[in-house]
């Protein structure tokens, strides 16, 4: 459909009060939740915060920031289709093939990713990705922050607006070149430092590495194509 000359960029809910509503509470809890990771005092931190790489070497950290990009890119588009002229809107239009990019090919089987990962291994032996000692460290509603919320955001995005996925083949590739980047920033760290960014890699030998890797890479397409089918 045509709106004034310009593509309908806002079907179903976008662009309407609840959908503003919704993505600037996602927007606000997104960046609280970033800012109160990266609030903690240094000497509050485990040690391997402040080693090379810093908060950067963490998929969880990544993730934070692909969330807020997100939702704040929501906000921007939301209050463009509300406030502003029919010409004006070509910003929206502009914004929202950015948007969907993101949220298909990053935040949501990023996103995903992370929780699963995360819990899975916290379930089966904590020690391999969130010590016990980093209780006293970083509060309970913090982990939760960081690994829990950032899941319902994904699948509250997902209901209330529809999205474009690139194709498949695009999709494929955009995702293999992050997942790569990552491994490769993580190898890196370890040349550079000699510090494995988690727990669980430091416990297994080359072969188990590289099965984990692969496994990764084959669970972030598998929640890729998750979300393709569920939207």
């Amino acid at each position: 459909m045509e709106r004034g000359g310009l593509p309908d960029v806002a079907p179903g809910l976008r662009g309407q009060w609840p959908v503003v509503v919704l993505h600037v509470c996602c927007f606000l809890w997104a960046l609280f939740s970033l800012c109160q990771n990266v609030g903690l005092p240094n000497s509050a931190r485990r040690e391997s915060d402040d080693t090379y790489g810093g908060r950067w070497k963490y998929l969880t950290f990544i993730n934070q920031i692909l969330q807020t990009l997100l939702f704040g890119i929501c906000v921007i588009i939301d209050f463009v289709l509300i406030f502003t002229t029919a010409k004006k809107k070509s910003v929206s239009s502009k914004l929202l093939p950015v948007k969907d990019f993101i949220f298909s090919v990053l935040v949501f089987p990023v996103g995903l990713f992370v929780a699963v990962m995360f819990w899975t291994l916290y379930a089966y032996n904590r020690e391999l990705i969130y010590p016990e000692e980093l209780d006293e460290i970083n509060p309970s509603w913090l982990n939760h922050t960081m690994h829990t919320t950032i899941l319902p955001l994904l699948f509250v995005e997902l209901i209330a607006c529809p999205h474009k996925y690139p194709g498949k083949l695009n999709g494929i590739i955009g995702l293999s070149i992050f997942g790569s980047s990552y491994l490769i920033w993580m190898l890196w760290v370890n040349y550079a430092s000699g510090i494995w960014v988690y727990p669980i890699l430091e416990a297994l030998d080359i072969a188990g590495r590289m099965l984990l890797f692969v496994t990764s890479y084959l669970e972030l397409l598998a929640f890729y194509f998750l979300g393709e089918k569920l939207t």
